[in-house]
């Protein structure tokens, strides 16, 4: 099969490579569509290179991860003597550590649904890893209905997802995006949306039940001033850097945490243990017609190198997809 391995950070090349055999417990998923996530990059570069020194890194001198790729929709080719939840044909999505750049990747049953039924795989292939993670995000918030919500970047992959999650919640929803993108983040079920380079919504003046941190703009302590006194600001991320941030942003954030009547909290769907349910719930929130992904740009799969390119200059309004058909 083809996929894209990395043999570098910072480089890859598209080469044969064997389809893999899926284990006892796991589904070999032929993939039809993938898309691009921070997190692709991110191990592609090594960067921030303080994630090299983490038991489960991007790896100390050289890649740990060779096929990147984390979402995947597809169809079921061939399943381990010990699945039961899955049989050949069928139509599903998946959030996986890596494989997702290839043309077969095998899987493990628990990090696999059956995909939403009202859309293609290219549109199934931008949910898994950006909508768990608002999902994660709103559920560590605590969010309830009739609460008040900040998306601090709600034009991008996450944010996206997280404005029309938090208003599927029954939430008041205000978005901070780029003049671009206000029109966007409006359409997908914003009540309000700050253009942050008219405004500073840490001056608004307007107190909040929950703070998205997505785009991590502001310092903490500026931020934290729009909560309400009991409130929580969930941190997703930050402006990326080479050696530390986005991982000083979120790391501030939860370091004030016993120091302050706020809650802090972090989110990450990939460590999330809950995957299968995540997506399944998702799926249910879609074909309902509640949630939809935005898509700034599709490729194809010849084109990867430049899909992760344009995903890690930062100016992708919701997602980057690749289709492999």
């Amino acid at each position: 099969m083809r996929a894209y391995v990395v043999t570098a950070f910072g480089k890859q090349e598209l080469t044969e490579v064997p389809r893999p055999v899926p284990a006892a417990d796991e589904v070999l998923v032929k993939v039809h569509a993938t898309s691009i996530n921070p997190y692709d990059w991110h191990n592609f570069r090594g960067e921030p290179r303080i994630a090299r020194l983490l038991p489960n890194g991007t790896g100390l001198l050289r890649p740990r991860l060779r096929i990147l790729g984390c979402d995947v929709a597809g169809t079921v080719e061939a399943v381990g003597r010990d699945v039961t939840g899955f049989r050949p044909g069928d139509q599903v999505y998946a959030l996986v550590r890596e494989g997702g750049f290839a043309e077969y990747v095998a899987v493990k049953e628990d990090l696999l649904a059956i995909k939403p039924q009202t859309m293609s795989y290219l549109q199934s292939a931008a949910v898994p890893m950006a909508a768990v993670t608002a999902l994660v995000a709103l559920d560590a918030g605590g969010l309830e209905s009739g609460q008040k919500v900040l998306v601090n970047g709600a034009s991008g992959g996450v944010g996206t997802f997280a404005v029309q999650l938090a208003k599927a919640y029954g939430a008041k929803v205000v978005g901070v995006c780029g003049p671009h993108n206000v029109e966007m983040v409006r359409s997908i079920g914003a009540d309000e949306v700050i253009d942050y380079r008219a405004e500073d919504f840490t001056r608004s003046g307007q107190r909040f039940d929950l703070l998205l941190d997505i785009a991590g703009s502001r310092p903490i302590g500026a931020s934290r001033k729009v909560l309400t006194a009991n409130g929580t600001l969930v941190a997703v991320g930050g402006p990326a850097g080479r050696w530390f941030a986005p991982m000083t942003h979120v790391v501030s954030a939860v370091a004030r945490g016993p120091f302050v009547s706020q809650r802090m909290r972090m989110a990450d769907a990939v460590t999330s243990t809950s995957k299968k349910a995540h997506l399944q719930k998702l799926a249910a929130l879609i074909d309902e017609g509640k949630v939809r992904p935005v898509i700034d740009r599709q490729y194809d799969f010849g084109d990867i190198p430049a899909a992760l390119a344009h995903q890690e200059r930062g100016h992708s309004a919701g997602k980057v997809v690749v289709s492999l058909a």
